[in-house]
């Protein structure tokens, strides 16, 4: 049966958005067939107010309305009495939901001939009662998830004109049993359903969204409903175009009908390429990853809105590609239809049909004008080819893709120079025949999927095609290398430059050894791409220098070719070029001369601190690798740079300028500091780190000063220290406003003067001036300072002229405390000397742990042999050389405290003490050992009290002097027992009394043991010692107390006899010495007791 009812038309629904009466009148009648009912309805509704437009618009809505003759059926179903209606439907749905077999009872309503002929029979008031019945005995169907059944007047579409009537009029009267919303659920599911529904909302247009939105989020395209949800939000999309775009946001937000918003986006085809773009390669990875398993799915089961965007999709890729010569912004379209198909095959797996694929390897080969966006073309059609292997899956589109790579390797050169780009497309094709090479898929997809800028799985298997094009027919590993090594350097190379650049290739290349395999020389391509780099250092750069230094020192791992033969090390000549512009390269002994070569002297250094940091880092890794591989070069003979050479580059400063400029050097200085820090620990000391901070915080800004300081007036302010040193105070203040590259030019008529400065009639301003550009420079050039500073120290002696400090001899430590006493007696130079004094022991350490290295003790194999002796006498050495230091500077503080006299030397000994303490602190701090020994070696007991006072550290000494009172030698025990009494004097702590009570226990015992002179010796040692013991401990007073008297009685009795302890009779004489001897004892004895009561006793705290 045809069917009667004519769909909405977009203007008649535009028309009654807008409530234009007059468009609707101008429209024919059976176009506004649909929307008649609202018409109807709103003439005869009185209006809520009585304007003269009102009245206006109900005159215009009358005039349209006459003369249709539908409109008088329209007008009864108005008549009808809906609250009587209300009443009855209520009572039915209550019965309805009772009776389970409700649905087939339609003999109620006087329809025993059928519904279609009841229907046409029956009066107004039941026709309106059967639509609505039937529409909740849909919804009963729905909601108890039945089949829907067949209904003659939903299905059959002679009565849907009337239905619509009926239900437009109870829509608006019957608010509270029926929703459009709901009308919507049930509808759907009968053929006509969509139509009947948009009907409804085009009388009820405010309801648009609301209905578009409720089926979006309830459609389920693969469910029973999901064909007729998508044929209702067709309709309702053609029946209002304007709110198509605002459709396909809810479905995207929604992530809900990708067929429907695929749909829609086929009405604004120029938007299509665009949207696809945002949803594989947005942000979204949610949606991202909704629309991918859509693609995926919808290829399975042949989605007709998936075939139709790549049909268009393929039309516009076939349009740009023939009129690629015609179109200005070809290469911009061409790239976003590039990635929008990559994405569309690695991210939502499309499979290419065949169309598709000729048409896009017509596409990826195209020649593009020679410009950045051009490039940009290129390269993201060589990712294309790598990404899609369908593109070469045949013999002719091999070939044709072999034709377009060898094209691109003969422009390359015309392409970088007139796009005017950094980088190179010859770069890229040599890195990926470089990981082609050595079958880093890997490495490829890597830089595959940073160039298309989306995360695509590139599988090994699917790259052999295009593998062995490039390994096979364009690139071959000779090929590659000889290349290579022709591509200049990039100039002013730094961090920010993106794409892939030469050193890429060289990078790789030296990683894979192919140069090696080659003989194909690298060095000078190294050094010149050094010279040219900037800051931001490149992060390729470190890791170029680090594979450099592995080829030159590690064997090649297959044993099959001998690296000796062409690799070679930068020489010194090409270091001391990088640093010619260093104002801080200063060496402790000349130079051999060497000769620059032309080509060298033609080497520009464009940003020295970078190029002198990488060659920093790469004498650094150099001789921490060789150390590392001595065993491994089995006897092969390697360059090495002298200690001299090394010590007179400015290692410090450059690390300083790297930790300052932290984010430019990130993937430098951290690895440069850790080598510095195992291979040079006297250049990383903390005491200089802590200087140079607070150094830092108190100038945070440097002045440079407008006034240069000539070295004449230098002197003349030194020479004058004494007498005019107001003169020494202006030209120090000036200094200390220099840079520290500008301070280190006068470095050394600084350092000659150095004894001067800090002599004794030399104001203490001046002293300190003077030590804040001390540590300036120390902080800079620390070596060569320290060098500097010895032959001073040592050239102002008389009598110490003997030799000349190199490097080398810097590291034996004795050296450096082999200076006159009056050196130690100053606090200045003493702080200097100790400063120096650790970097040496530290660099001797270091030097020690590389001459066994050096010195390996091979076995008839050849293989590295332990050797626990050599191992033990290095500990020994290192152990004596720390220990005789503190020995030396205890002694100095004995000597000191002996010549203290008056006040100024009181204070000069207590600045001495302080300083000396800090010391021996922190070298027992960090090797607490070394307390142990310097203790068992014993020092003048004068010392005891100022060291105790002045060490911190000194509480360790607690855990072990136990131990050194089983020696049976009195002087040790004396001094053991003496150290002790100070000890717990200090640290009144639990275990200091365990202490305290052993000591007086070896006390007891051994005077007992002792002959009566031995006695008397031990007894006036000790007997200070035991008095400080009762003073810390009072309750050690009865132990003591019993000593004395038991000592005493022993004394006098043996002195009574007139025998020794051996029983031996004494002659008149003897007898007569040794009872005075004895009575001597006796009153100190007594002594002992007053100083006893004294102490402790008559202490007010005890009571």
């Amino acid at each position: 049966m045809p069917v009667k009812m004519y769909d909405v038309s977009p203007r008649v629904f535009c028309a009654m958005q807008n409530l234009d009466i007059t468009l609707l009148a101008s429209y024919p009648e059976a176009e506004i067939r649909p929307v008649l009912p609202s018409l109807v309805r709103m003439s005869l509704l009185s209006p809520l107010d009585n304007t003269e437009s009102s009245m206006e618009s109900r005159k215009q809505i009358l005039a349209v309305l006459i003369g249709i003759e539908v409109v008088n059926s329209i007008v009864s179903y108005l008549q009808v009495n809906y609250h009587e209606l209300e009443n009855e439907l209520k009572k039915e749905l209550q019965a309805r939901q009772k009776s389970a077999f409700f649905e087939g009872q339609q003999h109620e309503y006087g329809l025993q001939s059928g519904i279609a002929l009841g229907f046409e029979r029956a009066d107004v008031a039941r026709k309106v009662r059967v639509v609505l019945s039937e529409i909740f005995n849909l919804q009963q169907q729905v909601s108890e998830q039945k089949p829907a059944a067949h209904s003659e007047m939903l299905d059959d579409g002679i009565y849907l004109e009337e239905v619509v009537d009926i239900l437009c009029i109870a829509l608006a009267e019957l608010p509270s049993l029926l929703n459009i919303l709901e009308l919507t659920d049930a509808l759907v599911h009968v053929p006509n359903g969509h139509r009947i529904i948009c009907a409804l909302v085009a009388n009820f247009p405010d309801c648009y969204r609301d209905v578009v939105s409720h089926v979006i989020a309830n459609c389920d395209e693969d469910g029973s409903d999901g064909k007729h949800r998508l044929m209702l939000l067709m309709g309702l999309s053609e029946m209002n175009p304007s709110q198509a775009l605002a459709n396909r946001s809810m479905c995207v937000d929604m992530l809900k009908v990708p067929s429907f918003m695929l749909k829609l986006t086929l009405k604004h085809p120029e938007d299509l390429i665009a949207f696809l773009t945002g949803l594989l390669l947005g942000n979204d990875q949610n949606l991202r990853s909704w629309f991918a398993v859509y693609i995926r799915s919808s290829q399975k089961r042949k989605g007709d809105a998936l075939n139709l965007v790549r049909v268009e999709l393929l039309q516009k890729v076939i349009q740009t590609t023939t009129n690629a010569s015609e179109l200005r912004d070809f290469n911009l379209q061409g790239a976003v239809l590039l990635r929008l198909y990559c994405a569309l095959r690695g991210i939502g797996g499309l499979k290419f049909n065949d169309d598709e694929i000729n048409a896009l390897s017509q596409l990826v080969t195209s020649c593009p004008q020679a410009t950045p966006s051009g490039v940009r073309f290129v390269t993201l059609a060589l990712c294309m080819l790598i990404a899609c292997p369908s593109l070469v899956s045949t013999i002719p589109l091999e070939n044709k893709a072999v034709e377009w790579l060898q094209w691109l390797i003969r422009e390359d050169a015309f392409f970088c120079k007139r796009s005017g780009t950094s980088t190179s497309l010859g770069e890229m094709l040599l890195l990926l025949a470089i990981h082609f090479h050595s079958n880093q898929i890997s490495a490829i997809s890597e830089m595959v999927c940073s160039t298309l800028a989306m995360k695509i799985p590139i599988r090994p298997n699917s790259t052999n095609r295009i593998k062995q094009l490039f390994t096979q027919d364009l690139f071959t590993e000779q090929v590659v290398a000889l290349h290579a090594v022709r591509v200049p350097v990039t100039p002013n190379l730094n961090g920010t430059i993106p794409g892939y650049l030469p050193v890429h290739c060289i990078h790789q290349l030296l990683k894979s050894r192919t140069f090696l395999k080659h003989k194909v020389p690298i060095k000078s391509w190294i050094f010149k791409q050094i010279c040219s780099s900037v800051r931001p250092v490149h992060p390729v750069m470190p890791a170029l220098v680090e594979v450099f230094v592995n080829t030159l020192i590690i064997p090649n791992p297959t044993g099959k070719v001998n690296i000796d033969h062409m690799h070679r090390p930068f020489t010194e000549a090409e270091i001391l070029h990088v640093f010619r512009t260093s104002k801080l390269t200063f060496f402790a002994e000349e130079l051999p001369p060497m000769a620059e070569s032309d080509e060298l002297a033609q080497i520009e250094v464009t940003c020295p601190l970078t190029a002198q940091l990488l060659m920093i880092y790469y004498l650094m890794l150099y001789e921490d690798t060789r150390l590392m591989n001595l065993s491994a070069l089995g006897g092969r003979k390697q360059k090495e740079y002298s200690n001299n050479f090394l010590g007179g580059l400015p290692l410090k400063y450059l690390l300083q300028k790297a930790h300052n400029y932290h984010h430019d050097y990130l993937s430098l200085f951290h690895p440069l500091l850790r080598l510095i820090i195992s291979n040079y620990p006297h250049l990383s000391m903390v005491d200089d780190w802590l200087e140079e901070h607070n150094l830092a915080q108190g100038n945070t800004t440097v002045v440079v000063s407008k006034r240069e300081l000539k070295p004449e007036q230098l002197d003349r302010a030194l020479a004058a220290i004494q007498t005019k040193p107001h003169l020494a105070i202006r030209v120090f203040k000036q200094l200390l406003q220099m840079p520290p590259e500008m301070q280190a030019q006068y470095g050394q008529q600084l350092v000659q003067h150095l004894p001067m400065v800090f002599a004794k009639s030399v104001p203490r301003y001046i002293k300190d001036l003077y030590n804040d550009i001390w540590l300036r420079l120390n902080a800079v050039l620390p070596t060569t300072l320290w060098i500097m500073s010895l032959r001073a120290i040592t050239n102002s002696s008389d009598s110490i002229n003997r030799r000349t400090f190199a490097n080398e001899s810097l590291l034996e430590p004795m050296e450096v405390l082999s200076c006159p006493r009056s050196v130690f007696c100053s606090p200045y130079l003493l702080m200097i000397l100790l400063r120096i004094l650790k970097g040496s022991l530290a660099a001797s350490k270091t030097y020690l742990n590389v001459h066994m290295q050096q010195k390996q003790v091979l076995d008839k194999n050849g293989l590295v042999q332990t050797d626990a002796d050599r191992e033990e006498l290095k500990t020994t050495l290192i152990a004596s050389q720390e220990s005789a230091a503190v020995h030396i500077l205890l002694e100095v503080l004995e000597y000191m405290a002996g010549k203290a006299s008056d006040r100024v030397s009181h204070l000069e000994l207590r600045e001495i003490q302080g300083i000396i303490g800090t010391y021996v602190h922190q070298a027992f701090i960090s090797e607490p050992s070394l307390a142990k020994l310097v203790h068992f070696q014993t020092y003048p007991k004068s010392v005891i009290p100022m060291i105790v006072a002045s060490v911190p550290s000194m509480h360790i000494c607690i855990d072990f002097v136990h131990e050194f009172l089983n020696v049976t030698e009195m002087d040790k025990q004396i001094f053991t027992i003496e150290l002790t009494s100070h000890l717990v004097l200090n640290y009144s702590i639990p275990k200091s009394l365990g202490v305290s009570k052993f000591c007086l226990n070896v006390i007891q015992t051994t005077l007992s043991l002792l002959t009566a002179s031995a006695k008397c010796k031990f007894l006036r040692n000790v007997l200070p010692a035991m008095v400080r013991f009762v003073e810390t401990f009072p309750i050690l007073a009865d132990d003591c107390v019993n000593i004395l008297m038991t000592t005493g009685r022993s004394l006098h009795s043996q002195s009574s006899l007139g025998v020794t302890t051996m029983q031996m009779p004494l002659t008149e004489s003897a007898k007569l010495c040794s009872y005075r001897d004895a009575q001597l004892h006796i009153i100190m004895i007594e002594d002992a007791f007053k100083a006893l009561v004294t102490a402790v006793m008559q202490k007010s705290e005890l009571y």
